[in-house]
């Protein structure tokens, strides 16, 4: 047990000062009986305090002096108290602590008090109540079809981009939800020189055998304390290469959610964080991670790879002021969230006619212009079409919005010639397999397709 170390005394202070008063008196009387000669009756007397200009320095000297004192030992108090700060610092790196931030957090969130979670809301009544509570709480205003696709898409995907005009309120639509469920968003402002891992997870440092940790990491770490739903914002995310800088999440969000680990060290040393296993840093299930992106000049082409693994918003317009009914929020579990999500897609699951019609598309596209998708794509699709239907919506607009952002979008590389007769033909498949005044989404996407190739 550590022996406990003495404060400073104010008692030794007091009788200092009571000392130099003293001595400040016995001062001020000696210095004017040595600078006037005359009988003490005179040295004070009025006139002789008044004219001597000594008496003054001396009663200035008298005050500012325990002044000085006070000052001298509040500053070596002070000092001592940063140099125990400073030793306790040093011999904690000295004990082999190299993740500090996230140790703290150990030492924080054990014993600390479980959030209460009020898990008694569908899909459907989730988007309808953070809509009112966008609006009415934040001043924030989004159609019920942009909400749906947010929520149908965070159900999906555990990586989001959203992309648009700027100014649509994309970063503000993420933040918002997270705010809605009780646990703040963390927004991290990508920059534009970040191509690896360090840049967004940190870096050890040899030289001082400390780990610099990112917010990112801390946030994933914290995280990993509770079942919150915890939204991970990459504001501008497309302002770097996205498939350089967060390639290994790219990675590891193809696993299972039990073999996510991050390899955090070569090594391992005794006072590392608790959730550190081997070296390696299990990703919390509960995190998503949600991308803004702009399309100008100032920033890059989101590949393919990021594409495929994430779920797409457009917000493309910002839509009209509504009166909302009052919304406090929901405060709502990550396990929750995904037992309503599992239950939405064995309830409204995709009908053998849509997926005939998508499987005719598919057809079409392969054999017309060796444009395909994967096994992933169709999982999602699958998915994304119940989860909007249980979130409100038909099958036709998920079928419509998920085509267009993830099937048809493959076709803008193609060369100007070709595109324009595919836009044509596609338009008229959609014809044949959907009543003419349906699939606006895709209509208006072929549509801009056969513009790019004019």
């Amino acid at each position: 047990m550590k022996k406990k170390k003495k404060g400073f005394s104010y008692y030794r202070l007091f009788l200092i000062l009571g000392v130099l008063a003293l001595l400040s008196v016995i001062l001020i009387v000696t210095v004017i009986k040595v600078s006037d000669s005359k009988n003490l009756s005179d040295v004070f007397g009025k006139e002789a305090l008044v004219k001597s200009e000594t008496v003054y320095l001396v009663v200035i000297l008298a005050l500012l002096l325990p002044m000085v004192l006070i000052g001298l030992t509040i500053a070596i108090g002070g000092a001592k108290v940063g140099f125990n700060l400073f030793k306790e610092k040093s011999d904690e790196e000295e004990e082999g602590v190299r993740f500090r931030a996230l140790v703290g957090l150990d030492r924080e969130m054990n014993g600390a008090e479980a959030p209460t979670f009020y898990n008694n809301r569908n899909l459907e009544l989730l988007c309808e109540d953070f809509r009112n509570f966008a609006a009415s709480k934040l001043k924030l205003y989004y159609d019920p079809e942009d909400i749906r696709r947010f929520v149908a898409g965070f159900a999906v995907s555990r990586l989001m981009v959203m992309q648009g005009l700027s100014g649509t309120g994309k970063t503000s639509l993420a933040t918002a939800f997270g705010e809605y469920l009780g646990h703040s968003s963390t927004v991290i402002s990508v920059q534009p020189m970040w191509k690896e891992r360090s840049d967004v997870i940190g870096y050890f440092n040899e030289f001082t055998k400390q780990f610099s940790e990112s917010v990112l990491l801390k946030t994933l770490y914290e995280a990993s304390y509770s079942d919150e739903i915890c939204i991970v914002v990459l504001d501008e995310m497309n302002i770097a290469r996205v498939e350089y800088y967060f390639a290994d999440f790219l990675s590891l969000m193809e696993l299972n959610e039990d073999s996510r680990y991050l390899e955090m060290t070569s090594d391992v040393w005794p006072k590392d964080p608790e959730h550190f296993k081997g070296g390696r840093f299990r990703i919390p299930d509960n995190v998503w991670f949600i991308g803004t992106a702009n399309n100008d000049d100032s920033t890059f082409a989101i590949s393919d790879k990021v594409y495929d693994r994430a779920m797409i918003v457009n917000l493309d317009r910002k839509a009209r002021p509504f009166h909302a009914s009052p919304s406090d929020g929901f405060r709502m579990s990550s396990t929750f969230f995904k037992r309503i999500t599992e239950d939405a897609k064995r309830t409204f699951e995709m009908t053998s006619r849509a997926r005939r019609k998508v499987a005719e598309i598919d057809r079409f596209m392969t054999e017309k212009y060796h444009v395909t998708y994967g096994n992933r794509i169709r999982r999602q699709m699958e998915e994304y079409v119940a989860l909007y239907i249980a979130c409100g919506g038909t099958e036709e607009e998920a079928l419509d919005d998920f085509l267009m952002k993830k099937v048809f979008r493959k076709l803008e590389g193609q060369n100007p010639v070709v595109l324009a007769k595919i836009g044509v033909a596609l338009e008229e498949k959609l014809n044949e397999l959907f009543r003419e005044d349906s699939m606006p989404l895709c209509r208006n996407y072929l549509q801009y397709l056969r513009q790019l190739a004019s």
